[in-house]
């Protein structure tokens, strides 16, 4: 089925078709799914994105519901999707291992409630009570385990049988090799589970494929997938995988009896699981009374799957009772007492259609694809970085190309790989410029650095985007000064540079289409305000090559006026710790440089103030603090105050801010879903502890 023209160009025409297909079409659907099936399930390489497939799915599945004498049996929708590869024999799973229906929105959740009342004549008010937990995004395995050994571990296959993979599920370190089931009389058991990597190791692994020149992996799932299926397990073991286990499928006694039936709930059976060893979403899961209860768990998920330490395309909601669950029963494909609620989708393909080279504050040269509009997370995306020149070449973007674009909550997206399968004969490779696309400038490339740059400082892309930085909220915050409003003074030829900004016309200025005379009087008052600013906001506000905020911070400790900085040496730089010689030097550069020292000179003329304020000096020990010498950390979500507001109590109380968990830390407090930062410090077993509430006791409020 390798890189098949057809089928990928039938692939666009149907994902962008929302009708009923004729007859004539049908076939060829089901061979576009099947096509994309093998590359998910077995090449692990998806060329779609997976809510393109759903679309895909759904089409065809309202086609023959529609026709139902178009139906055939070797259809897509009348099997599980298959993952079976030719490199083993397949193996029989004790019961049949199923897919899930999706929803999508709480109309959907509604109908599936209503659908299990009218399957166990309930009274359709009637509350149910539903479990939900996290859908990972990994890849499914059934476990088997034998007079409590792990025997057999295999994918989900076709649903009846699957490929085995017992060796490499045996590096699982979150798999038990041995769990006591003879405990409970139980003789064999089938678990359904899924193998998974966690994002930071997926990172790891990705940046270490770049560097040894690897085509990188489109994400997670495909990192777990994918190494479940070499030859090696020693490799397998060196992805770090981890095992969730989520379901009871099969359980019988020394006489071959099914024996679960003392328990009564999926929540006990989840339990049951957890306290015999095996990792289970325990802390992730929630037991829901009503179908509403369920929906406002689930969207208290979706604006935190981001942070979570494995990737989550969505949430699982079963029926908790078991007898119920007995009475729903199954389809061909699907449990129809169980259905995944499916996140808005962070992945999508788009179409390449040019590429705008962007001058930087500091002359970079920025590539940014313009793309087809694609939903994506929530939002349309039509422009994404593309970073540099050797993104570019290591992805082999071409114009013209289909790429896989990723957005991960407010993350600006990304392209994640081209999809070079969709390349038409002919296209063109992306040549980045050899001069500024600003002023013409010859760009330079630093061996120590990865981006072209313009060294032109009078270049005019490049002041306009100084101005715009040095008006920023992390700079000197002038409030109601967007980078439209800066563009469009700079065109006017109102500001050329950061001095200007502090001797503006507000007359003229209220004279301005838009603006007026109120728009010009809050300006006013916010630029009289900035010259307030404490000189750490002014050092940064400067684009200094590589002074960011921290550093900023740190030199200013030091300064009594800015301007003492035309005195200082490398070697004074260099005292302060992390500030290193690349930094001190540029700074050295800026004001050794006349005309830079002319603008500072005329901006503390027209009032910006130029001396240390109380918030630059060093902040005093306090030796009789509660908290005085020790050094603590905030990790999850603080319910009373914000995070930044603890951090503020903890200093006045004579604590020191670090950033990790380490052997340095003395104090964790921990807010809701702290996740691995909680156990990295129990691990440790010296970090003391503390809740948000014994945090707030301790200081006094």
């Amino acid at each position: 089925m390798n890189n098949h023209p057809k089928l990928i160009e039938l692939t666009r025409s149907f994902i962008h078709m929302n009708r009923l297909i004729n007859q004539e079409e049908v076939a060829n659907l089901r061979d576009v799914i099947r096509y994309h099936e093998w590359n998910y399930y077995i090449n692990d390489n998806p060329i779609i994105a997976d809510a393109e497939y759903d679309h895909l799915y759904k089409l065809l599945e309202q086609t023959e519901e529609e026709h139902p004498t178009w139906l055939t049996s070797d259809s897509p929708t009348q099997r599980v999707s298959p993952d079976l590869a030719s490199k083993s024999e397949p193996v029989f799973h004790l019961a049949p291992m199923l897919s899930l229906d999706n929803t999508y929105n709480l109309e959907d959740l509604v109908d599936f409630d209503q659908r299990i009342k009218k399957l166990c004549e309930l009274n359709p008010d009637q509350d149910l009570e539903y479990m939900v937990e996290p859908k990972f995004d990994g890849g499914s395995l059934a476990v088997i385990y034998e007079n409590d050994h792990l025997v057999r571990a295999a994918t989900r296959g076709d649903g009846e049988k699957g490929e085995e993979m017992t060796a490499n599920a045996r590096t699982i370190k979150s798999l038990p090799l041995i769990a006591p089931f003879s405990k409970l009389g139980i003789k064999k058991v089938e678990l359904r589970g899924e193998a998974l990597i966690r994002k930071d190791i997926f990172q790891k692994l990705n940046l270490q494929r770049e560097l040894d020149g690897l085509p990188l992996l489109a994400n997670p799932r495909n990192a777990a997938t994918g190494v479940l299926r070499v030859k090696d397990p020693a490799e397998t073991a060196t992805r770090q995988l981890d095992m969730f286990i989520f379901q009871f499928a099969h359980a019988e006694n020394e006489q071959g009896e099914m024996i679960l039936s003392q328990y009564k709930t999926q929540d006990e059976l989840i339990s049951m699981l957890h306290d015999l060893g095996f990792k289970t979403a325990t802390i992730e899961k929630k037991i829901c009374k009503n179908i509403q209860e369920v929906h406002s768990f689930i969207e208290s998920w979706s604006t935190k799957r981001d942070s979570y330490h494995f990737e989550l395309d969505g949430m699982v909601v079963k029926l908790n009772s078991l007898a119920l669950q007995e009475q729903c029963g199954f389809t061909s494909h699907h449990p129809r007492w169980a259905v995944a609620y499916k996140f808005q989708a962070k992945q999508a393909t788009s179409k390449l259609i040019t590429v705008e080279f962007q001058v930087g504050k500091i002359g970079s040269i920025t590539p940014v694809a313009k793309i087809e509009p694609v939903p994506l997370a929530g939002v349309i995306v039509s422009s994404v970085s593309l970073h540099n020149e050797d993104f570019i070449r290591s992805r082999d973007i071409y114009y013209g190309d289909t790429v896989l674009v990723e957005r991960a909550g407010d993350v600006i997206p990304y392209i994640v790989k081209s999809l070079s399968e969709y390349r038409e004969v002919g296209a063109q490779a992306i040549v980045f410029p050899k001069t500024c696309p600003s002023c013409n400038t010859t760009l330079i490339r630093e061996e120590t650095e990865s981006a072209w740059r313009c060294t032109n400082e009078h270049c005019p892309a490049q002041l306009v985007q100084k101005l715009i930085h040095h008006v920023g909220k992390d700079a000197m915050d002038i409030d109601g000064m967007g980078a439209s409003l800066v563009e469009r003074f700079y065109e006017l030829g109102m500001i050329r540079t950061m001095a200007d900004i502090y001797e503006l016309d507000y007359s003229a200025i209220s004279q301005l289409e838009g603006l007026g005379t109120k728009s010009a009087d809050n300006l006013r008052k916010a630029i009289e305000k900035a010259k307030q600013n404490p000189i750490h906001r002014l050092l940064h506000s400067l684009c200094i090559h590589h002074l960011g905020k921290k550093i900023s911070k740190l030199i200013a400790e030091h300064l009594k006026n800015v301007f003492d900085l035309s005195d200082w040496s490398l070697e004074r730089f260099k005292e302060i710790k992390d500030v290193g010689p690349v930094v001190g030097q540029n700074v050295i550069e800026y004001f050794s440089n006349p005309e830079q020292i002319a603008i500072l000179k005329r901006m503390e003329t027209l009032g910006v103030n130029m001396n240390q304020t109380d918030e630059d000096a060093p902040k005093k020990l306090i030796e009789d603090g509660v908290f005085s010498g020790k050094s603590i950390l905030f990790t999850g979500t603080l319910s009373k105050m914000g995070r930044k507001e603890a951090q503020d109590l903890a200093e006045k109380a004579g604590a020191r801010l670090i950033s990790a968990v380490s052997n340095q830390l003395n104090i964790l407090v921990v807010g809701a879903d702290a996740g691995s930062k909680l156990s990295k410090a129990q691990k440790i077993g010296t970090v003391e502890i503390l809740t948000e509430e014994e945090f707030i006791d301790r200081i006094g409020l």
